[in-house]
């Protein structure tokens, strides 16, 4: 994917979006009824995407249809479409040269992880936008973090489709997307589409701590020694990476001219996002950041479809009870307020994590203890650059404040737009959420048991919230309360069973991506589970004491890119993707060991990772979201 993308058309917004083609197929729906797949018990099954659950509808005017759902793979991450002259994983250096993979005697890189996707009618035509996470595995088998660093460049690819009389997609042409102007791309993983039609995609910077790499670089100014060397020596050609561009939500815009952009929003924070969920009002932001004791965020940008500059709030936790994973009162604490521009000039002029704090090794007069990125591990600092603290260093200085720095495996979220409720994944309940594990300063604000399979839970939202300085939050949309509904909470199993799964097969285990379907009143739900050997796509609606499994993934792959799209051209589609394709252990059961060889020879050895959509799903008229 050597070219520019100089020649497609524009994004749609979200007007533009609602005047899709209403094709016969597409139709107003009251109702409809998801009717369950059988879960993955063979070796064949446990080797493949597929489903044979089915979907009953039931439309305005009383009439109804039952079908079945499939699985139709769009691209895999070996695919060479059109004229790109490398397959669709394949990662970039700054100057958009395929990275060499140094186990297969100048052989690109390719990504086996797609994540975060967006499909969209772009123009009058269709396109699919898909980011790809890391690298799970050299050419030769061996673990890429060892041969090449443990942070290796990300890439997004934007991919021109085809649409038949049967609404079978199909790619024709494909186009990198070039993040050299924003100091590339790391670790990007879920997405959200913007209301106005971008593609904001993540940066979930676990690793790339300023305050370690700083003193990494005292000792070796050259990167070589750090946690960003990969991206030191293979996107930067040596020049040393910068630790506060990662961690940054990018915005990527295509122009009328068809050509791609990308800015980075410094205001909305820095941290390790797994995505962010903006809100009806087009202000609102709420962020997710994943990994242990961990903030809850919330950006209230200054103006409705511009994320440059806003305020930006954590989230101060009220426990109400500790069962059932427990249920919240939220209040927010205000970080400040700042522009992307006067953020990023800080971070082009070099500036250090000791420009933004003082530090000590243990508790002092005039430092601040706080518990983030671990539950065991204090830090003590002292604020030397507030505004630097809060946009660079947002978790940190959240801590500081007394903000709740607890939340463990915090991950996608979804919109129910008529409730205004957000749904949010908690794919692990455990360490800093458990009780006598808490925030340091800011106290022990979760104290709920443990529950390794995670959950969903529901924020309510409202407006004419005042912050902890006593401001009125400019937004109707602040997330006041949060509970796991019926049929959310998953359920670890004492033993494991037959087939390896450490959860019970019918409840969910590590819900990672959401997506919230108004024409179908439907959250669906992906998974990212070392605790079903066969992760599962589910579909729940409010009311339901259980979800209903709609799709399993080959062994040991999570699934991810998930996004429904209600109409395009009178069909519809759920998009999902597979990476990590095979990563179990079959030990010595015997079905495990035969989907093992199976996936060997299907997905290449966990090289090939599948880019597709859920096939069978009614198309609906009417305004979508």
């Amino acid at each position: 994917m050597a070219l520019k993308t100089t020649t497609r058309a524009t994004l749609l917004g979200a007007c533009a979006m609602a005047a899709l083609s209403t094709a016969a197929g597409a139709q107003a729906i009251s109702n409809v009824e998801w009717i369950g797949s059988d879960p993955s018990t063979t070796a064949e099954q446990l080797s493949d995407m597929w489903t044979n659950a089915k979907v009953k509808v039931t439309y305005d005017d009383g009439s109804t249809n039952t079908s079945e759902l499939g699985y139709a793979m769009l691209m895999s991450s070996e695919t060479v479409v059109g004229n790109n002259a490398s397959a669709s994983g394949v990662i970039y250096d700054k100057y958009m040269t395929p990275i060499a993979d140094p186990t297969a005697n100048g052989k690109p890189v390719t990504l086996e992880t797609p994540d975060g996707t967006m499909l969209a009618n772009i123009a009058g035509k269709i396109y699919h936008l898909s980011n790809w996470e890391y690298d799970w595995l050299l050419s030769d088998g061996s673990d890429s973090s060892e041969v090449m660093g443990p942070i290796l460049p990300s890439s997004v690819t934007l991919t021109e489709l085809s649409q038949d009389a049967e609404g079978t997609l199909t790619p024709v042409a494909q186009y990198p997307v070039d993040f050299s102007a924003v100091g590339g791309l790391a670790v990007s993983c879920n997405a959200t589409v913007t209301p106005w039609g971008t593609f904001l995609t993540s940066e979930e910077n676990y690793d790339a701590d300023a305050r370690q790499i700083e003193a990494n670089r005292a000792i070796d100014p050259t990167g070589m020694s750090d946690v960003l060397r990969g991206i030191t020596k293979y996107y930067n050609h040596g020049v040393p990476s910068n630790p506060y561009y990662r961690g940054v939500i990018p915005e990527v815009k295509v122009a009328a001219d068809g050509s791609t952009s990308v800015v980075k929003h410094y205001a909305i924070g820095r941290g390790t996002y797994e995505m962010v969920q903006i809100m009806p009002d087009q202000r609102t932001v709420i962020g997710s950041h994943d990994g242990t004791n961990e903030p809850l965020t919330l950006f209230i940008a200054d103006r409705a479809g511009d994320l440059s500059a806003g305020t930006l709030y954590a989230a101060k936790f009220e426990q109400e009870s500790a069962e059932n994973g427990g249920a919240f009162a939220l209040s927010w604490i205000s970080l400040g307020h700042a522009s992307d521009d006067e953020l990023k000039a800080l971070v082009e002029g070099e500036i250090k994590f000791s420009d933004i704090f003082e530090t000590a090794d243990s508790a002092k007069d005039g430092f601040t203890e706080i518990f983030v990125d671990s539950d065991k591990n204090a830090q003590y600092l002292k604020v030397k650059n507030p505004v630097a603290a809060a946009f660079l260093e947002t978790k940190r200085y959240a801590g500081m404040l007394g903000a709740a720095t607890e939340l463990r495996k915090s991950e996608g979220m979804a919109l129910d737009p008529a409730t205004s409720t957000v749904y949010l994944a908690i794919s692990d309940i455990g360490k800093g959420m458990e009780e006598g594990k808490g925030s340091g300063v800011g106290g022990d604000q979760i104290r709920v048991s443990g529950m390794k399979s995670g959950a969903v839970y529901a924020l309510s939202t409202a407006g004419g919230q005042a912050d902890s300085d006593g401001r009125v939050i400019d937004s109707g949309f602040v997330p006041v309360s949060m509970a796991v509904p019926a049929g959310l909470m998953g359920s670890d199993l004492a033993e494991v069973d037959a087939l390896g799964n450490k959860a019970h097969p019918d409840a969910i285990a590590n819900p990672d991506n959401l997506y919230w379907s108004a024409a179908y009143n439907t959250l669906f739900i992906g998974e990212d589970s070392g605790m079903h050997m066969s992760n599962v796509l589910w579909a729940w609606q409010p009311g339901m004491s259980a979800p209903v499994r709609l799709l399993n993934a080959p062994a040991g792959a999570e699934l991810t890119g998930l996004r429904v799209i209600e109409n395009i051209g009178g069909f519809a589609y759920a998009t999902t993707n597979a990476q990590h394709v095979g990563d179990f252990e079959p030990g010595d059961n015997a079905v495990l060991q035969q989907a093992a060889e199976l996936i060997a020879t299907k997905w290449n050895g966990g090289h090939k990772a599948p880019l597709g959509y859920v096939t069978g799903l009614p198309a609906a008229s009417g305004l979508l979201k």
